[in-house]
């Protein structure tokens, strides 16, 4: 067996493994198996959620290529107070979702970093243009990640918005490559990412409609409608690879990194969930008041 297929599986395994214990409450209740009431559910995915935000800044760092101004030393300091900031208030117990004009700012502000970057990518090769971009494309979406799941202290619960967020992101990766590999013919964007075809996004789309239906029936203690949550996954998932396929390309790198052998870095495997993450949010704002 090729031993790159072997080294994919087994790093893809572990990856899943993690996001599955942080994101569901089977990850406290295995730890305090060995030692009871050791650690809470959601000091997992806090953990996680900021562990992914440090290598993500790291590694948009490293593909910009700052220069040896002090935009460089600045970057990290900077997202980790905007993502402290922004989503210390998720912290809290049994958060509710309300319309501020903090989440109005952010999405605002990530659609004006995604047009700049295909739109005006000259704006991009100055220190100051990344900086604002690394703070706007790394800490916005995973502070936002961290408002999603709804957990409280008081009868240990903690809901799992964010696990079938997942499922769903690598369901429409999945359905998407299968449909455009046998039935693709008209690309996409064959500049940025060649084997996207529409057919594949279509399939991508219909798929994940139909896991979507599985899971509004059978998960109803899911806030939200999932029919329409995986509607918006399939829809925007594709423009999430495309926007860290634009950002390679017009800096030349191949992967955003290496932290996950054989897949590449934090970024090219969390691409989709950078962009589907603060459209979901925006979703589940609008439905608390519809």
């Amino acid at each position: 067996m090729d031993k790159n297929l072997i080294q994919r599986t087994i790093s893809g395994l572990v990856y899943v493994a993690i996001i599955i214990l942080c994101t569901t409450p089977l990850g406290a209740q295995l730890i305090n198996r060995i030692h009871p009431d050791l650690i809470r559910q959601e000091y997992l995915y806090h953990g996680l959620i900021s562990l992914l935000l440090l290598v993500g800044t790291w590694e948009c760092i490293k593909i910009m290529k700052f220069g040896k101004g002090y935009e460089k030393w600045i970057v990290l300091p900077l997202v980790i107070f905007i993502y402290y900031v922004f989503s210390k208030r998720y912290f809290n117990h049994d958060f509710f979702f309300d319309f501020r004009l903090n989440e109005i700012l952010a999405i605002t502000l990530i659609v004006i970093a995604v047009v700049t970057l295909f739109k005006y990518p000259n704006e991009l090769y100055y220190d100051s243009g990344k900086l604002i971009f690394t703070v706007i494309y790394v800490a916005l979406p995973f502070s936002f990640a961290l408002g999603l799941p709804k957990f409280s202290s008081y009868d240990q619960t903690f809901s799992l918005e964010v696990l079938f967020l997942f499922i769903l992101i690598w369901s429409s990766d999945t359905f998407a490559y299968l449909t455009g590999k046998f039935f693709g013919k008209h690309k996409m964007a064959p500049k940025i990412s060649p084997k996207k075809t529409w057919e594949g996004y279509a399939g991508g789309v219909v798929l994940t409609l139909v896991l979507s239906y599985f899971i509004e029936q059978y998960q109803p203690e899911l806030r939200g409608n999932w029919m329409v949550v995986g509607f918006l996954v399939a829809a925007f998932a594709p423009l999430g690879d495309l926007v860290e396929s634009q950002l390679k390309r017009n800096f030349g790198v191949k992967d955003s990194g290496n932290i996950i052998p054989g897949h590449g870095g934090v970024l090219d495997r969390l691409d989709s969930f950078l962009i589907c993450v603060p459209v979901v949010y925006l979703y589940f704002i609008l439905a608390k008041f519809i």
